[in-house]
């Protein structure tokens, strides 16, 4: 009968057991704390990095696409290299897996938070909360101008408080609240359009191209906004041949 008990309990841990293996492989980054390793999607625990459409204002005040920069510079880091995530057993509400991820025994959450790309998720976790205090006195990443956390801007909380080094200016609430691929331009200085092509291919549209006014603007769709041409080809996006 105990014999029964025991393998009874372990059919039932079992799923969970494998459900709790190492998740290894090369990433795709999709955004500062979420990869792609083979089927399974990662959200880095512990932290919160920006959308890559989030707007944040560097030292001289003006905007700039820190989400797509905090991506950007995962990859540059640790986009080639090996990974092991160690999942945890509960997923987040979209269903990615939770976990903690190393590369060559670097946490990689540690080095986002450190570097500024990414805030301390205080409330799930008080492991990167040092790293934070550090990127903030360093003025690193999103730290040197100014921008609001990423939880408050994914909900869009107008109350939120500005962080950052540079005192920002007036009405920047308003523009740091803005969406890099909302329907409407995040500022008059922000209207280029970048979509991707086919063939999967970024392009870019100054308000000059023949075709600008019939790109509609659906983050679904892959667009987004740029606020120069130096920052549409720092994407990635070449001008369209039309």
């Amino acid at each position: 009968m105990f014999m029964k008990f025991l393998v009874a309990l372990f059919a039932l841990l079992l799923p969970a057991m494998a459900c709790a293996a190492d998740i290894t492989g090369i990433p795709k980054i999709r955004e500062g704390d979420y990869v792609q390793i083979g089927n399974a999607r990662v959200r880095l625990g512990g932290i919160d990095a920006p959308a890559v459409d989030q707007l944040c204002l560097n030292t001289k005040g003006e905007r700039w696409s820190c989400g797509a920069a905090a991506r950007d510079e995962l990859i540059k880091h640790a986009g080639n290299k090996a990974w092991t995530c160690n999942r945890r057993l509960a997923a987040d509400r979209r269903g990615r897996i939770v976990a903690r991820c190393e590369v060559d025994g670097e946490d990689i959450q540690k080095w986002l938070v450190r570097n500024g790309w990414a805030l301390a998720y205080a409330r799930l976790s008080r492991d990167y909360e040092t790293d934070e205090k550090a990127a903030r006195d360093a003025r690193a990443g999103m730290w040197q101008g100014a921008f609001i956390a990423p939880r408050d801007w994914r909900i869009r909380n107008k109350k939120t408080t500005i962080l950052g080094a540079v005192k920002p200016p007036e009405h920047a609430r308003a523009i740091l609240l803005a969406s890099a691929s909302g329907p409407v331009a995040p500022s008059p200085d922000c209207t280029i359009k970048g979509n991707v092509n086919r063939s999967g291919v970024c392009i870019y549209h100054t308000p000059a191209s023949r075709w600008y006014a019939k790109i509609e603007m659906n983050i679904s769709k892959g667009t987004r906004w740029f606020c120069s041409v130096d920052e549409a080809e720092a994407a990635g996006c070449r001008e369209t041949r039309r």
